[in-house]
């Protein structure tokens, strides 16, 4: 497959960044990452309208009503070779990177970033200033992974590579990385580096005491996620999205 191909593929939902495996997984799509950088190497810096220099071949797409895809008009910016579903809102300014994917009916708030190659399901809310993180290199490093129907508060960090499950919650000011330990108040453990965080979860900022001496004799902490709750109808209902703004 072309670069070229390979760019409108992604556009249309037909090939993705990540997959995922019967276990529910995700795994980099290490043929579609080194696509992408191919493209790059193909293109030449030119000038577009409005005073901005991108390479020829990656520039940003545009919408009809048809798509179903409602932009409001201040800066944002959805670039070539990634897909948006119908339903999908995005409010200025907010920016799509190459090679990612936003699954049907998602909301993308002011200032929210999604990285290249993150996979974003269906029905999720990414509040103003979330930031997903994006990865191109190393070629077979996953990209951020945000599943359906989960809900990301405003200002959250997500990135290296971090799965969010299904239906989660985040609060805002999360800080998600794959350094940064979450601990499940719940059930009583520290999620294995790597490993997801799981489906419904709520999810609040949190710090721990240094694991230096000299920063416990300090006061210092660092750092965490923690697991306060799983949602249930009444966190549902405190969720719900007017269906008039779409």
């Amino acid at each position: 497959m072309s670069w070229l191909e390979l760019l409108n593929n992604l556009e249309n939902g037909t090939v993705r960044a990540a997959t995922q495996d019967e276990q529910g997984n995700w795994h980099a799509n290490i043929d579609v990452k080194q696509g992408i950088l191919e493209a790059f190497k193909n293109g030449n810096n030119t000038e577009f309208p409005g005073g901005f220099v991108d390479k020829h071949n990656l520039a940003p797409q545009g919408f009809s009503a048809d798509a179903g895809v409602r932009m409001v008009p201040g800066g944002s910016s959805v670039r070539r070779g990634a897909h948006v579903a119908s339903g999908t809102i995005i409010m200025p300014p907010a920016y799509v990177n190459i090679g990612a994917y936003i699954g049907e009916g998602t909301m993308v708030d002011s200032h929210a970033l999604v990285g290249s190659c993150a996979q974003v399901g269906k029905n999720v809310h990414l509040s103003a200033a979330v930031q997903l993180g994006g990865v191109l290199e190393p070629i077979g490093a996953s990209p951020v992974v945000v599943e359906d129907d989960a809900f990301i508060g405003a200002g959250c960090v997500i990135v290296e590579g971090v799965v969010v499950k299904k239906g989660a919650v985040l609060a805002p000011g999360v800080r998600l990385s794959a350094t940064i330990p979450v601990y499940d108040c719940i059930n009583e453990r520290q999620l294995d580096k790597g490993e997801a965080i799981p489906e419904n979860a709520i999810v609040i900022p949190g710090s721990r005491p240094s694991s230096s001496e000299w920063g416990r004799n300090h006061g210092l902490s660092m750092s965490c996620a923690l697991i306060v709750k799983y949602r249930d109808e009444q966190s549902d209902a405190s969720l719900e999205l007017e269906e008039v703004l779409r």
